[in-house]
This record gives C-alpha cells, structure tokens and sequence, in this order.
C-alpha cells in the first residue's frame, strides 16, 4: 500500500516554478530519500505534502486522503521534524511534549512521553526550557514531538542535524525501529548523503524543482559509476542539464 501519491506535483511562485510537474509514491514501510540543493524544490514539496502551500497543478493523496478534499484527517496522521523550525521557548521540554499531545489527542499521554523521553534521552531535559536547549537537544526534542502521535507518515528535514556522531547513529536506529514496528513510511530530505544510504530504500534526486533521477542508492551509485551517493549528488548538481525524466 502506498502511503503519498503525488501526480504531476506543480507550484510556482511568480515565473519561478519552484516544483515542475513532480510524480512519486511512497510505500508504507519504506524511507524514501529527497535529495537536491539549496533551491531544488524540496521544502516547497513537503510544504504541500503537509498542506501549508497549495499546489498549482497536481494532486496529492496521503493514506489514503486527497489533501485538496480531506486533508484534516491525514494530517492526524503524519507528523513532521526540522531542526530549523523552533518550538515554543518558553515552555519546557514536557510541557511542549503535552501541547502537541493534546493537540493529536494522544491516549496514555504521560505513558507515551515518558517511552519518548526514554528513547531520545530527554529525561533530565524535561523540566528545562525550550529555549534554553543545545541545538542538538532542540533536534531530539523535535523528533520527539513529531512521533508523540505514533504517526503513520513521518516527513523529516535534516533530522541529525546538530548532533554529534555518535547521538546521530542512534537516532538513526529510533527511526529505523519505528518503521519497522509500525509500518510507517518516512520522507527523509537531507543532506548527509551517508545518513540517506543507511536509511533510503529509495531515493528521489529534484534539481530545479524537478526529479531529474530516482531508484535505490546502490543502484543510482552503479548508473553513475560512483563510489557513493555524495558523489552521485555532485554529479547531478554540478550538471547543466537535467539527466532524465
């Protein structure tokens, strides 16, 4: 079963078409990479996947809603993490976990941030504030949030960022847990090209606001005689041209 649907997928801003008739699914199950540059297209895609913008052109299915028609009930659930977006400062970490709580309606509430904070090691950081976080604190505790509602699609942007290596590899294996004991499907747009490999099934490269290439990271490796992904990544953004369709 396919968790999004996304046909011709269009969105302009003015004479820039910030996304060009995109196409792609997503299995449920599966972690599905979007890669591109600053600019491809990405956030302005997963803005629309999530209903903040809408689209010029296209249609947009997520477990099994038209997000034109019934977007409330998707998005109850799916949920979304970017380090770039902050949570409210004032409030402290438990508190923001049981606003966002409240807000999914989420049963056994302290049951589920207590199992959160145990995963992302949040237990001493709940009594602090928001704003009185580490940039890698506030990326946990992001992360927490966005699986406080247990959601059946998770959309993710740069989800490691400002942890330190060691932090990142076992957030890494949260997600991975999650996915498998759930079956949720995970939009990953990142640009750690390592951290994609581990995680991606499948990956969707955009430049220009369209999806110039996409497959399984090896496989997309072999195609472009590569070692690895970032050099695949470097091949397609350092190419004047588009390299498929």
């Amino acid at each position: 079963m396919d968790a999004v649907i996304v046909k011709t997928l269009t969105k302009c801003f003015g004479t820039v078409r910030a996304v060009d008739s995109v196409s792609f699914s997503l299995p449920a199950g599966t972690t599905c990479g979007l890669l591109g540059g600053n600019g491809a297209g990405k956030t302005t895609t997963i803005s629309m996947l999530l209903g903040i913008l809408a689209p010029d052109a296209g249609s947009i299915e997520i477990l099994g809603h038209d997000m034109a028609r019934d977007r409330f009930a998707a998005l109850a659930r799916m949920n979304y993490s970017s380090p770039y977006v902050a949570l409210p400062m004032r409030l402290t970490v438990g508190e923001n976990l049981r606003v966002y709580g409240h807000l999914y309606n989420v049963p056994r509430l302290e049951n589920r941030i207590r199992e959160l904070a145990r995963d992302f090691d949040l237990e001493a950081l709940l009594p602090r504030k928001a704003g009185a976080l580490s940039a890698g604190q506030k990326t946990r505790v992001a992360l927490a949030k966005a699986l406080i509602n247990r959601p059946s699609l998770l959309l993710l942007d740069e989800p490691t960022a400002s942890l330190d290596p060691d932090t990142a590899d076992y957030v890494r294996g949260v997600l991975e847990r999650y996915r498998d004991e759930t079956g949720a499907a995970i939009l990953l747009a990142s640009h750690n090209m390592a951290e994609v490999e581990r995680l991606c099934s499948q990956v969707l490269m955009m430049k220009g606001g369209r999806i110039v290439d996409r497959g399984p990271p090896t496989d997309l490796i072999a195609r472009y005689g590569r070692d690895d992904l970032e050099q695949v990544f470097l091949a397609i953004a350092r190419n004047p041209e588009p390299l498929a369709s």
